[in-house]
């Protein structure tokens, strides 16, 4: 459930889209989240409290400052920007197993009880197991439920986007049978196959990657999110998208691979 920060409270959230990642293959949506928050500078007002996730505790990622710096954050926090309507569950830390669908289903009812417009899931598939017609074209994807198609249908049409494609269920054996697939993806598919049943506005973005240095595909799914909400604008022309210079980096992105080699091993 959503616990506001400090006595203060609990913050509305009435038509405000929720973004939010899939803890998924490179963790390309935590880090596209991590740009979205510390780009618009967006405040933390409060948090997620769930057994569902693995515990954890560290430092504040966003700290600009030596005042900030000492700041905790755990592994499910909210922050939200009300001159754009937009607020942002950051997840940090893996699922305890067996606990997706609990969390699933308390995060839709939280979504339900804050009347939130929309939901927009950003999350990754392993590139590997991509099939031939998702070979082509964009590594870029979308989904939508039923209850936003009519609302953001035409415009993902407009923005030329490609919808995530349906698979075979039994290749080679059985064709005709189409089922969704997003191998990597963690909750991605079960979250949003519970949105639709739940008549909730959910929509998937997502990008087909490896592990690695997955940095570079969460600049190409911000800029993806950035084409549709238009969060972050060029400063040469402001009907422009941005470009991946624009976005913020924050600082503890340096320590995503650990700390430099000691020298004393030279």
């Amino acid at each position: 459930m959503f616990v506001p920060c400090g006595s203060s409270a609990p913050p509305d959230f009435e038509g405000f889209t929720l973004l939010l990642p899939a803890v998924s293959v490179g963790n390309v949506g935590q880090l596209a989240v991590d740009l979205v928050i510390f780009t618009l500078d967006m405040p933390k007002v409060g948090y997620f409290y769930t057994d569902c996730l693995v515990p954890m505790v560290g430092n504040n990622p966003y700290a600009t400052a030596e005042e900030n710096s000492t700041e905790l954050s755990i592994n499910a926090e909210v922050y939200s920007l009300p001159s754009k309507k937009l607020v942002v569950l950051q997840i940090r830390s893996p699922f305890v197993k067996n606990k997706y669908r609990s969390f699933c289903q308390t995060l839709l009812s939280w979504v339900k009880s804050s009347r939130c417009a929309k939901v927009i899931l950003l999350s990754s598939s392993h590139a590997y197991q991509c099939d031939d017609q998702q070979l082509h074209g964009t590594p870029l994807r979308y989904l939508l439920s039923p209850a936003i198609q009519k609302t953001a249908g035409e415009l993902m049409q407009r923005l030329n986007w490609k919808e995530m494609e349906k698979v075979a269920a039994y290749p080679g054996v059985n064709d005709t049978d189409m089922v969704l697939r997003i191998p990597g993806g963690g909750i991605t598919t079960l979250l949003f196959s519970e949105s639709c049943s739940n008549g909730i506005q959910m929509a998937v973005l997502l990008k087909f990657c490896s592990e690695g240095d997955n940095i570079p595909d969460a600049l190409a799914l911000v800029n993806y999110l950035n084409e549709w909400l238009q969060l972050v604008k060029s400063e040469q022309n402001s009907a422009a998208p941005a470009t991946p210079s624009q976005w913020k980096i924050p600082h503890s992105w340096r320590l995503l691979f650990g700390s430099g080699l000691p020298p004393a091993l030279f």
